[in-house]
């Protein structure tokens, strides 16, 4: 039999541009064929603001991950963020329409597009519907309607939008890097899919990805997605911060955070200094490292404390007993996951990618960082496996995933 075409997962992120080259390996999860990884400079707050750099980083990552793969890439699956992704919730009602009253995939079909009619500015377009329960007359709680007898079925979904402006912008920058689209994913539903089990998605969990330009979160109930928000802060606010407050280049902060950052002023011991690079040609200067870890704590208990009022709003916080699931670089910051259970007051646990068979060989992808990139390839992968199996437990899986794309599914 010929070899599967592998897949490859592109993350475009404000900090960082990542290629994963993939194919499909054993228990659902992917083996990584290559890697590459170039400097973001073309993005901010997860929005596209300079297309030419965009598509030179682009094509430096995947560059790098088919030198390590041996081959060519041709089509990419990409995540998509930023402030402008909008979600709400809605309902569709349709009846049933054969004469026995079986319920089919047409009129599962029908119902979602019924729910999908809702008024969306035509700046706006949709970019997920995410059905997370159904209602045979009058009965609630059904996961999968198919071949249950009934008159009346409803469905409620959760419907995801971004800037059609923003969209566009992003695919263009693709294909003018010379590659054709797979498909669009949310971010933070890519990343649940690298860190998640399916037990905590039944459970009830939020996935709260801190990247460099925002934070994307997405609560999971029963095991379906009930909520989706990106908030146009992250990693680089904190960098900034740095900046402005130590009087150093931008560059010189981002090591320094990387390098001596803390989240809690109470992890650090008195009498520690590090030197900070001064702007221009003055020399470097020696700081309590008091300093910078005050300046990290500010701002990141506000941004911890931003996202747990969100979460608050959506009236979920008391239903999620999974607790709170971190991931994204901002999250490897030491005393980040001690902070978040103080404020949050349920259990936290920072997240990594869980789905990579070979991971000995690629060490550096168990990190955070790197949890958008390893679940848009094994999307990808369990896309393209539905076609060869509906009825397994992985074409299972594939028919809940598939509904994460609004068309050719």
């Amino acid at each position: 039999m010929a070899r599967e075409t592998p897949v490859v997962g592109l993350d475009i992120g404000t900090n960082k541009i990542c290629a994963l080259i993939g194919e499909s390996g054993s228990d659902q999860k992917i083996r990584v064929l290559g890697f590459g990884e170039s400097k973001s400079e073309g993005l901010r707050k997860g929005v596209i603001v300079n297309i030419e750099r965009t598509i030179a980083a682009i094509q430096q990552a995947i560059e790098e991950a088919e030198t390590q793969a041996g081959l060519e890439a041709n089509s990419v699956v990409i995540g998509i963020s930023g402030g402008h992704i909008k979600s709400l919730n809605s309902r569709g009602m349709t009846g049933v329409a054969k004469h026995d009253r079986e319920i089919t995939q047409e009129d599962v079909r029908r119902a979602i597009e019924a729910a999908k009619a809702v008024a969306i500015p035509i700046d706006r377009e949709v970019v997920h519907v995410l059905p997370y329960g159904y209602i045979i007359d009058g009965q609630d709680g059904i996961r999968d309607p198919l071949g249950m007898l009934g008159v009346r079925l409803e469905v409620d979904v959760h419907i995801i939008t971004g800037a059609v402006t923003s969209v566009q912008n992003l695919i263009k920058s693709v294909n003018r890097a010379g590659f054709d689209m797979e498909g669009v994913v949310l971010e933070p539903l890519a990343s649940a899919e690298s860190i998640l089990t399916d037990d905590e998605k039944d459970l009830g969990v939020a996935v709260v990805d801190i990247g460099g330009g925002t934070s994307d979160i997405v609560i999971y109930l029963n095991g379906s997605v009930r909520h989706s928000e990106v908030i146009s802060l992250g990693g680089e606010h904190v960098t900034r911060d740095i900046s402005v407050g130590l009087r150093t280049p931008h560059e010189k902060a981002e090591a320094i955070k990387k390098t001596h950052g803390c989240a809690l002023l109470s992890m650090v011991r008195n009498g520690e200094t590090i030197a900070v690079p001064s702007v221009g040609d003055r020399r470097d200067r020696e700081i309590p490292l008091r300093e910078l870890v005050e300046i990290i704590e500010i701002r990141m208990d506000e941004l911890v404390r931003l996202i747990q009022m969100e979460i608050q709003l959506t009236g979920y916080a008391e239903l999620i007993a999974g607790g709170i699931v971190l991931t994204g670089g901002a999250a490897l910051l030491p005393g980040v996951t001690e902070m978040s259970e103080e404020i949050f007051g349920c259990p936290v646990r920072l997240g990594r990618p869980r789905y990579i068979e070979n991971i000995e060989d690629f060490n550096k992808l168990d990190d955070p960082l790197y949890s958008t990139v390893t679940g848009l390839a094994r999307y990808g992968l369990m896309r393209r496996g539905n076609r060869n199996d509906n009825g397994s437990p992985v074409g299972k899986l594939i028919g809940r995933m598939k509904q994460w794309f609004k068309i050719n599914l």
